[in-house]
């Protein structure tokens, strides 16, 4: 979900994805992916109603008639940049979902382990999340399909892979559970809320063990509440 989270796993693509554009010109074949890549860094540090064209424009390599022609207007651009980004954030988490989630076979001890990684900031999203504290601060000024977009591409669609699984594990017999969607809420909130919290949503950083820590006393929390007994 849309929360500063561990994605270490399952960026290499992404990441090498960068690497692989750093230093290229403007072909066209980029320049829709380095004009969003541009924008996020400068939305993420001057927010929604701050950043100006010409200064995204600057920040991207480009010009503003280039924003314009692609996207119409600053709130065009914003959309198309949120929900792109929050879509690449999901997939990542949705990698460490299966990839954690996928075979059970010691329920605890399986869970610590994805909550250790879920709950653990990857650097290689800052921008991502750096831009979901600006939404939250200015959330009455972004228009209102931006934010269902970025929620139903970002956040809910990851909460419905992760209620997935959990569905599949409680049908194996490692938990017990209701409403999966419910369950997975719970989940993410118990391993990464707290941190979340603390870190002033990912603005603060904190030491390893201290994720750690918080992670693994979710975790029991959860099982507590829907392990079988």
């Amino acid at each position: 979900m849309d929360s500063q989270g561990g994605i270490r796993t399952g960026v290499a693509d992404a990441a090498s994805g960068r690497a692989a554009r750093t230093g290229r010109s403007w072909r066209a074949g980029d320049k829709r992916r380095d004009l969003l890549d541009g924008s996020l860094a400068a939305f993420a540090r001057d927010g929604y109603t701050r950043a100006s064209v010409d200064a995204i424009a600057r920040a991207a390599g480009t010009s503003s008639r280039t924003i314009y022609n692609h996207f119409g207007d600053k709130a065009g651009l914003f959309h198309a940049v949120i929900v792109d980004s929050a879509r690449r954030v999901a997939d990542a988490q949705i990698i460490l979902a299966d990839r954690h989630l996928g075979k059970i076979v010691d329920i605890e001890a399986d869970l610590l382990e994805f909550g250790r990684v879920w709950a653990t900031p990857a650097p290689e999203f800052a921008d991502h999340f750096t831009l979901v504290r600006q939404v939250i601060a200015e959330a009455a000024h972004v228009p209102p399909a931006t934010l269902e977009a970025w929620q139903e591409q970002g956040p809910r669609r990851v909460r419905r892979a992760l209620a997935a699984h959990l569905r599949r594990i409680a049908d194996a017999g490692h938990l017990s559970l209701a409403d999966a969607d419910l369950a997975a809420a719970h989940l993410v909130l118990l391993v990464a809320g707290d941190s979340g919290q603390r870190s002033l949503h990912g603005a603060v950083a904190l030491e390893p063990a201290e994720i750690h820590a918080t992670s693994d006393a979710g975790v029991r929390v959860f099982l507590h509440g829907y392990g079988v007994r």
